[in-house]
This record gives structure tokens, C-alpha cells and sequence, in this order.
């Protein structure tokens, strides 16, 4: 399986930020200079994801997502406010080439099955916020509304039941290392790589080149990071030829 690298551009209010643990944000840039930079620099993938939508309980800022269109030359995936059908075929027609969905999907799962039968599960991603809960089955949780909202659902159940519905892609994001570069929450991506068939995106918590590699030995084939490229920690040319010498095959 070859792995790809996915920079993430966080989006309020227009502008592409970066938080820590969902809170702490900051201003990262223009996203479409960003996505300029990133497809030029040999990105594979690139995440849109409006991170307040749900919470101001809007949909996605179309204007942002057909400018980013213009601008990407590879494939990109745009999430936040997407609630249903309509809604993500928008987004599709805005010119992403794939939509990513969170709390509505976990609030009315049917949905996850009208959207794969729709639109095609290629186009469809999962994600999943989750943080360490003891007391669940799998020690995570499902938090929804931009990780703000407990569900007292396990996580690994969760994406169990997502991958039952066909999508391809599930993007787990642990509030426990979001952005704070301690390396992604290996168990989180081992658990989930393991109860699904899907592939599986790391998220939250990269802060060095063998953070990317552990992802990788854990199971994860798409590297989804922000603060580091954002804030030119690190280089995708950099990432992709670290991973070559490691063994692992990159676009």
C-alpha cells in the first residue's frame, strides 16, 4: 500500500488556523496560498475542514471550497457542515473531490449509507473525534460538535459500525494529542486499523519525521498533519524521503 501525505487546512471564519486539543487557535494563512504551496511542494492529498460549521450550525463556506478547487492540483476533501446529501453534493459540485462527515453522521448513521449510495464510497470519508475513556470496551470515546460534545459511545464500536456502510476512508482524530506534537495516539489507529476494513487516516499529534513512520507501523496509509507544515517544521520532500529510506512506498 502506497502511503500518501495529506496536510490539513483547518478553516474559521475564512482563514486556515490551528489549534491544540480543538482549543488555543491560531491564524496559520490564506487557504488558498496554502494549498499552492503544499500541491507545489508534493503534497498527495489535501484536507478542507470548516471546523466551526456545526457548531454555528451552518454549512460549509461554498465561496472557500471553489476557490481552493481553482487552486489544488490534487485531489482534496472538504468537511464541516455537511449534514446530508445535498449538502455534500454541493461541496462536490463546488469542485472537492471528496467530503469528509462527523457529528451528523453520528447522530443519524442513515445517513452515512444514503451519501456511499449517492455519491460513491470512494468519496466518502468518516471522521471520528475521539478521546481515552477507561471506561469504555476500547478505552476511547466518540466526542461530536468539533470534539466539544461527549457521547459516552465507544469509538472502536463506532468505526466498526462506519465501515459496515461502506466508506472508504476513516479519519480518527485524538483529542488527547491534538497539536500538541507528542506523536499521533498509536493505540487509537491500531484499534480501528484492526476492527475495519477501511483505510485509516493518522490525525492529531505529529511533531517529528519518525511520529509520520510510527503512524505508518500502526497502520495508517494517509498522513493527515497541520502545525508542522503550516509553521515549516517540517517538509513534505523532507517526510516523503524519510519514509523512502525507511522502507515505505510514497507517491
Amino acid at each position: 500500500m502506497t502511503v500518501k501525505i495529506m496536510p490539513c487546512l483547518d478553516m474559521q471564519n475564512g482563514r486556515v488556523v490551528k489549534g491544540i486539543q480543538f482549543v488555543d487557535i491560531r491564524d496559520a494563512g490564506d487557504p488558498v496560498v496554502c494549498c499552492l504551496a503544499y500541491c507545489r511542494a508534493g503534497a498527495d492529498e489535501i484536507a478542507l475542514l470548516d471546523i466551526t460549521a456545526t457548531i454555528e450550525g451552518r454549512s460549509t463556506m461554498i465561496d472557500v471550497v471553489k476557490k481552493v478547487a481553482e487552486a489544488a492540483s490534487v485531489p482534496f476533501t472538504v468537511g464541516g457542515g455537511i449534514n446530508d446529501v445535498a449538502s455534500a453534493a454541493a461541496v462536490l459540485q463546488a469542485g472537492a473531490d471528496k467530503i469528509s462527515t462527523s457529528t451528523a453522521a453520528f447522530r443519524n448513521p442513515e445517513i452515512i449509507r444514503e451519501m456511499v449510495t449517492e455519491l460513491g464510497a470512494r468519496r466518502v470519508t468518516v471522521a471520528i473525534d475521539a478521546a481515552a475513556n477507561k471506561a469504555l470496551p476500547s478505552g476511547y470515546e466518540v466526542y461530536i460538535d468539533g470534539g466539544r460534545t461527549p457521547t459516552g459511545v465507544d469509538a472502536v464500536e463506532w468505526a466498526r459500525k462506519v465501515d459496515g456502510y461502506g466508506v472508504s476512508v476513516i479519519l480518527p482524530t485524538s483529542k488527547t494529542t491534538d497539536g500538541v506534537k507528542t506523536g499521533y495516539d498509536l493505540p487509537l489507529i491500531r484499534k480501528i486499523k484492526a476492527a475495519t476494513s477501511a483505510q485509516v487516516v493518522a490525525s492529531g499529534g505529529a511533531g517529528k519525521l519518525e511520529h509520520f513512520y510510527d503512524a505508518v507501523e500502526a497502520g495508517a496509509t494517509i498522513l493527515l498533519a497541520a502545525s508542522v507544515f503550516h509553521f515549516n517544521i517540517i517538509a513534505i520532500p523532507e517526510l516523503k524521503n524519510y519514509l523512502k529510506e525507511r522502507g515505505v512506498s510514497v507517491v
